[in-house]
């Protein structure tokens, strides 16, 4: 890999002294990306690098990386921009001295001078290396004949994510499909598994392709049941077009009939219904949606109905036990029971067990695990449990938006691996645009480091895939008060609570009334908090009893306290969660030890939880600074310190 920085020999000659502290500024930037995709920095070049890579992907991850980098750099000094080219070519090399020489080494120093500013280009033989495991466009160019090098390559270039989801005002938008929960007519009302689980796997399948937008699960389930007309739903959802039908399964027979539907018109698009063999519900789901690409005239990429046509197993007690995993862990109220959460990994295992190859079955399992834990298992056990799952389902399939997206949450809560964790974030996107849970947990990420403004950008993007999921709501909210800007946020929190008065969990409960406290309406904030004063569930009590401590009130904090000292809810609750709750609470000095303590196990408490308002009288606390930068955060913010009301 080849990076050169765009015009520096003449900005050099305009302002020598400007140039070399753009130049160096350039080098902090890029120089700590090699490492992590296992790239070696074999020399400078004086305005940028020649990196050898131990593969072809970790080279373009990288460069897609560095260039994301710069680009967000250069969002903040939009007047003193920094552009790099690079230029990625694949062969054999030979190493003297330190530095490494061949017609390979040429060849990569050719194509550099082909990118865009800001842009990638590979030779034919890395797109070769490539072109089946990332998610980018590559675009074939007609490229001149390289100076040097005998023959015409070919030369790709590369789409950035970015460049697609950043589409020129007035440019057409893509289609928008809702697919809503499919109705089970089964004799047997036990498989309303079936037909959940074939509902999610619609949605997933269609969000394969680039050229169409699918409305999240969260959303669309709230319709199940519902007599609303598809206009209606349209209008809601803000689909053009919605997907439903019924599933009946006896015995080993199974008939799905599926019908498209213009939501503007509500005119049928195309109806269909299949009489198969369970054995057939593959190749169902392959026609369903290639048959709804046809009607929204979407034109496929050819991977893409390659990827349509590929069987995810061949054992179906697998797929069967697949399916039941994905109902147990959608449901509610998994959050508060163990049991529920110890069905759905038992589900999980089984998918695994009957087909060892069956690479979304390691993928959802090790998602799961990292979300929720496991009941009988402590944390850093579940962490090496799910780095397994994600390494095999990575294995089988590198092109897995839920397997990079796993990989991004290890990186995340298992190892505080900042840069590591986003590059596997925007792969999973990028793989799947309408993968909403990567889009969360990437805010996430980004809020942990106070780029607030991307913050926003992804939970925008969320929302629009995932209207009526008041969780990317409440974080939108919160991003806002976390920057500063209350005024923002408490129009963002009147309006939610106005919109969606009763579709409001737990954890959205405590940030609302969190939220409310912050911008000084505390009324409004014990009005909110006040359902979960009889809860039983030891989470939700934790949220109450932080709450009430905070607004001056540590009896139920007091409580739970001592539950916790004599060996209650070790399972659910670590060090840093009740060390939070002492901070809360008033006990500095108590919260700062179990924070301690809490970094020292490993748990991922504090990075997450170090900008809640009941860390603010710590804040300068030399302890309490230094936990923070052994975390790699921020020890600042640039939000006013929180005061609790009189």
């Amino acid at each position: 890999m080849y990076t050169d920085v765009v015009g520096f020999t003449a900005s050099a000659q305009a302002n020598e002294a400007d140039a070399l502290a753009r130049l160096r500024e350039q080098e902090g930037i890029v120089r700590p990306l090699f490492e992590p995709f296992k790239g070696r920095e074999i020399k400078s070049t004086g305005d940028g690098f020649l990196v050898e890579f131990e593969s072809a992907l970790g080279a373009l991850e990288c460069a897609v990386e560095i260039q994301r980098r710069m680009r967000e750099r250069n969002s903040k000094k939009p007047r003193m921009p920094l552009e790099l080219r690079i230029g990625i070519h694949v062969g054999d090399v030979e190493e003297s001295g330190g530095d490494i020489f061949g017609d390979a080494v040429n060849v990569a120093s050719r194509i550099v001078p082909l990118a865009d500013p800001g842009g990638i280009c590979l030779s034919g033989q890395v797109f070769d290396h490539v072109q089946n495991k990332v998610a980018y466009q590559l675009d074939k160019l007609t490229a001149p004949p390289l100076k040097g090098v005998r023959g015409r390559m070919d030369v790709y270039r590369v789409v950035m994510p970015w460049g697609i989801e950043d589409r020129p005002e007035g440019a057409s938008a893509l289609p928008r499909i809702a697919v809503l929960p499919l109705a089970n007519i089964s004799p047997d009302p036990k498989d309303e598994y079936f037909a959940e689980g074939l509902t999610e796997e619609l949605i997933t399948v269609l969000s394969q392709f680039k050229g169409l937008r699918v409305v999240s699960r969260t959303s669309v389930n709230q319709y199940r049941g519902t007599s609303k007309s598809v206009a209606q739903i349209g209008t809601e959802l803000g689909a053009d077009s919605v997907l439903e039908g019924s599933v009946r399964k006896v015995g080993d027979q199974l008939r799905i009939a599926v019908q498209l539907i213009d939501a503007r018109t509500d005119e049928h698009r195309w109806a269909q219904t299949y009489d198969r063999k369970l054995e057939n519900v593959f190749a169902i789901q392959a026609d369903v949606a290639e048959r709804t690409a046809s009607a929204l005239k979407v034109e496929l990429l050819r991977s893409e109905r390659e990827g349509i046509q590929e069987r995810p197993t061949s054992n179906f007690a697998a797929y069967e036990a697949y399916l039941r995993g994905i109902q147990a862990s959608q449901r509610s109220e998994i959050l508060s029971s163990p049991e529920l959460n110890q069905e759905a990994v038992s589900h999980f295992e089984k998918a695994i067990r009957e087909d060892p190859r069956f690479a979304a079955a390691y993928a959802r399992l090790a998602n799961h695990l990292i979300t929720l834990g496991e009941v009988n298992r402590p944390w850093a056990d579940v962490i090496a449990w799910a780095r397994d799952l994600v390494s095999k389902a990575l294995e089988l399939d590198p092109s897995s938006s839920e397997a990079h997206m796993a990989q991004g949450n290890l990186a995340l809560q298992g190892d505080l691996d900042w840069i590591r964790a986003e590059a596997e974030f925007q792969q999973s996107i990028a793989l799947n645009p309408s993968n909403t849970l990567a889009r969360s947990w990437y805010a996430f990420l980004l809020e942990i480091l106070q780029r607030y403004g991307e913050v926003k950008k992804q939970l925008q993007a969320a929302i629009e895939q995932d209207p009526l999921n008041t969780e990317h709501r409440v974080f939108l909210v919160n991003a806002h008060c976390s920057a500063g800007e209350l005024e923002t946020a408490g129009t963002l929190l009147d309006q939610l609570v106005k919109d969606f008065p009763v579709n409001v969990n737990a954890w959205s409960r405590e940030g609302l009334a969190l939220l409310y406290a912050w911008i000084g309406k505390t009324p409004d904030a014990m009005r909110m908090i006040e359902p979960l004063a009889s809860t039983t569930d030891v989470g939700s009590r934790l949220y109450h009893a932080q709450f009430m401590a905070l607004m001056g009130r540590p009896e139920e904090a007091r409580a739970l306290l001592a539950e916790w000292e004599a060996g209650g809810f070790a399972e659910r609750l670590g060090a840093g969660d009740i060390g939070e709750l002492c901070a809360c609470m008033g006990d500095y000095e108590r919260a700062l030890v179990l924070l301690e303590q809490s970094a020292r196990q490993g748990e991922p408490t504090l990075p997450f939880h170090y900008q809640d308002l009941g860390f603010d009288p710590v804040r300068d606390d030399p302890r309490f600074v230094a936990l923070l930068k052994s975390v790699n955060v921020p020890s600042t913010l640039p939000r006013p310190r929180w005061h609790p009301p009189d």
